[in-house]
């Protein structure tokens, strides 16, 4: 395994934004990242995807050291944090630098499925999000489906639910669910004549079948499979807030999602710097360091500024999260698109650094391998997942403009 790096951060950023409880949170993430996710990371990035790859062991040692409980409220299972988003983004930032598939399946776990049941009844919250800060349960989120992602609107949701008496009929099909393969419920965005509803489905239930884990360009770890839904009766007392009221949830659910994935463009973005400040301190070419070359020298300079701006950018988001604020625009917008932005543009950096090194995924000469490539694969679907960067600028641009002119 390759020596850890020199981490930069502690160098170059100096928080003055995020309070004491969130800094002694990001100590433990860094501990509990360094011990368990970093030594996993490199064959959770290369094993193929199957039903028998999720890193179980790192889930399980998140849910011991009780990483499941910073999102919530001590009533709800949780430490009861005074400011809850901060800590878990945090969490997710740390978690990111050894592995984005870990990031994201925590993100998926905590943020997404568990911030949708905060909507939800005593029964819900008592009977699914309880278990999921100890991982008794797992939890996925369901809205995207097969022709429909970024365009959640009651003509594009095509998996229905139908009542009839105190239970729900539901039919359908949902595409790209993290954890679903693993998972013992989801929660399930639904067109019930024509009003989105969301509602938690036990994934076995008579009528639910989850595909196979689909093979992915990166973040091998993330498992995402297909949920098949055929006539799956759903009790009423299952629906999440209302009839009609699921696109809100949705999206609530997904703004704080984005600070998170914001999150892990951060994580990735310093990951690579750090990795390609070590190389250039100790590779040379044509008599020189690299980096002693004007260049590279310039280039780093910009990069350090960028990470600065992507996390502070993130920390105002979650910050005014924490103050109750459900859709904290256009700070949420700007560091998902911006900070993941910047995770491929310093991914591209990194393996133009470390050349010929930095396309392998392991030399055969002595089987070492380097984590720019891992990067390289995993930064792409952060530009893409819970929001499209396209879908933020438009965001910000209905911030700038007003909706009625954008729109």
């Amino acid at each position: 395994m390759p020596q850890p790096v020199q981490r930069m951060q502690d160098r170059l950023y100096h928080d003055l934004i995020l309070p004491e409880e969130t800094q002694e949170i990001k100590i433990k993430a860094r501990e509990f990242t360094n011990r368990v996710v970093a030594p996993r990371a490199y064959e959770i990035a290369t094993t193929p995807e199957s039903r028998d790859s999720f890193p179980r062991d790192v889930f399980r040692a998140l849910a011991e050291e009780d990483f499941f409980k910073i999102p919530y409220p001590s009533d709800a299972g949780g430490l009861g944090l005074k400011y809850p988003c901060c800590a878990t983004v945090v969490t997710v930032e740390e978690l990111a630098y050894a592995s984005n598939s870990i990031a994201a399946v925590y993100d998926v776990h905590c943020i997404l499925a568990g911030h949708a049941l905060e909507y939800g009844s005593d029964y819900i919250k008592e009977t699914y999000l309880k278990p999921m800060t100890t991982a008794e349960k797992i939890g996925c989120f369901a809205t995207t489906e097969p022709k429909a992602s970024s365009d959640l609107s009651a003509r594009s949701v095509q998996t229905n639910a139908v009542q009839k008496g105190n239970k729900f009929i539901v039919n359908g099909q949902k595409r790209f669910i993290t954890n679903a393969c693993v998972a013992d419920f989801a929660t399930v965005l639904v067109n019930v004549e024509g009003q989105l509803t969301m509602m938690v489905i036990d994934l076995n239930a008579k009528g639910c079948r989850v595909g196979d884990p689909d093979r992915k360009m990166g973040n091998n770890g993330q498992l995402t499979s297909d949920i098949y839904f055929e006539n799956v009766e759903v009790p009423e007392e299952n629906v999440i807030r209302d009839i009609g009221k699921g696109l809100h949830t949705a999206l609530g659910t997904l703004t704080y999602g984005r600070v998170g994935i914001a999150a892990t463009g951060v994580g990735m973005a310093q990951a690579a710097f750090d990795e390609s400040i070590a190389y250039m301190k100790e590779r040379s070419a044509f008599g020189k360091k690299i980096g002693q070359y004007q260049y590279w020298q310039f280039k780093m300079a910009e990069r350090a500024t960028e990470i600065e701006h992507a996390r502070n950018l993130y920390s105002k988001a979650a910050l005014r999260m924490d103050q109750g604020i459900e859709f904290p625009e256009p700070e949420a917008a700007g560091a998902k698109y911006y900070a993941t932005e910047l995770a491929g543009n310093m991914a591209r950096d990194a393996v133009q650094i470390f050349g010929g090194y930095g396309f392998m995924k392991e030399l055969s000469h002595d089987q070492s391998h380097y984590k720019v490539e891992q990067i390289f694969r995993d930064f792409k679907i952060a530009e893409i997942y819970e929001g499209t960067n396209e879908i933020q600028k438009m965001i910000l641009a209905r911030t700038i403009f007003g909706r009625d002119l954008v729109d």
